[in-house]
């Protein structure tokens, strides 16, 4: 009802009239998503990733199809909706049908009150981070010109798949085995140090080695009239490196169902981000990713700092973990970057890099850094059960 009736402001904020339908028919998704986060919740309890996975591919192939179609027949951005759409149902109903389970109408008050003071507090949290994610786009959106949101957009548009995606699997497999475990501290002190230092040994290299790349990238993915976009993708990967150690965090707190920390560690994030924002804004978007950063960086240690408490693993205990895996990422970065300085085509100099890239990560890994690697080869070897 408040997408439908505020529909028209969001399209007056934008200055774009499409979207005043747009929103009104997207809000659409909202009914088959509620369900589906149900029966994910249900999966990701189960540990039955398998069928998630399957269930996701099956609905991702049937909406790319639908838009495909579409998309041919003129439709336009409404293929993009109808995508979206699509995508939710077919997963609701594959889902139902892979998973088989199915709600029950049966009210207990008592349930519903306890789950009721733990969810509201989660569901509080979402949306103001959910809202926040979405800010600098907004802003950037009204206050400069359209290119330069595009701009924004295709910077962050590789640090975000690759670090979101990363901590969404992540947050899946934690919380039911961070559950099990939840009245024992010194269980989740171990699980998350390993957690936060195999997360920071694999993402931590991405992002040194997508803001090494960013001009090749740019140029051989979005053609050199988006070359604007470098800049921007090397301060977001700078920024989104710290994405799933935040995850984890929050997910130790929410296994000992301290949702009320979770909601007031929110809180007082999004206060600090809105005053680096406000006293940024003026400066241009440069200077506000720059910014942004910085924000992130606090908000990492902002997040650590009542499992200090909790399972004994602060901010300083984190930080000492992860440092080997980042100060080797920075001069894999350092190493890559220096590459472009040779005369070779937009592909072949990427190739290069991301050849030695790897070579030298894995390489000073083996000197400095051995442990998560030598836990990563147990895994893919068979040597070494998945568990944390």
């Amino acid at each position: 009802v408040a997408l439908f009736l505020g529909a028209p402001w969001i399209a007056a904020y934008f200055r774009t009239p499409v979207l005043e339908p747009l929103v009104r028919v997207m809000g659409v998704v909202l009914f088959p998503g509620a369900v589906v986060s149900i029966q994910t919740a249900y999966v990701s309890r189960n540990l039955r990733f398998r069928q998630l996975f399957q269930s996701t591919m099956a609905a991702v192939v049937v909406s790319g199809v639908a838009s495909i179609a579409l998309a041919m027949q003129g439709f336009g951005v409404w293929a993009m909706a109808a995508q979206q759409i699509v995508y939710y149902f077919a997963l609701m109903l594959v889902l139902f049908a892979t998973v088989r389970w199915f709600p029950r109408i049966l009210l207990r008050t008592e349930r519903l009150w306890k789950l009721f003071s733990f969810g509201w507090k989660i569901l509080v949290s979402g949306l103001l981070d959910t809202l926040w994610q979405n800010i600098y786009g907004l802003i950037i959106g009204r206050k400069y010109t359209s290119a330069d949101l595009g701009a924004y957009n295709r910077g962050e548009q590789f640090p975000k798949i690759i670090s979101t995606n990363l901590a969404t699997a992540i947050q899946s497999v934690l919380l039911p085995v961070y559950s099990k475990k939840q009245d024992d501290p010194e269980a989740l002190h171990s699980m998350a140090r390993r957690s936060i230092r195999l997360s920071a040994f694999v993402l931590f290299p991405m992002m040194a080695g997508l803001a090494a790349v960013a001009k090749p990238l740019v140029t051989l993915l979005l053609t050199e009239k988006w070359l604007v976009a470098a800049p921007y993708l090397v301060l977001l990967s700078v920024s989104y490196a710290t994405y799933p150690i935040h995850i984890i965090n929050l997910q130790v707190m929410n296994a000992m169902g301290r949702s009320d920390l979770f909601l007031k560690l929110e809180l007082i994030k999004k206060a600090l981000g809105i005053l680096i924002l406000v006293l940024s804004l003026p400066f241009g978007i440069g200077p506000m990713l720059l910014w942004k950063v910085l924000d992130e960086y606090l908000c990492t240690l902002i997040n650590a700092w009542p499992n200090r408490r909790l399972i004994g693993y602060g901010p300083l205990r984190q930080w000492a973990d992860v440092l080997p895996s980042a100060l080797i990422s920075i001069v894999m970065g350092v190493v890559v970057y220096l590459l472009q300085n040779l005369s070779l085509g937009a592909l072949p100099l990427l190739l290069l890099q991301m050849l030695v890239g790897v070579l030298v990560y894995l390489g000073l890994s083996l000197l400095l850094n051995r442990e998560p690697l030598q836990y990563i080869y147990g895994l893919a070897a068979g040597r070494r059960t998945a568990s944390l």
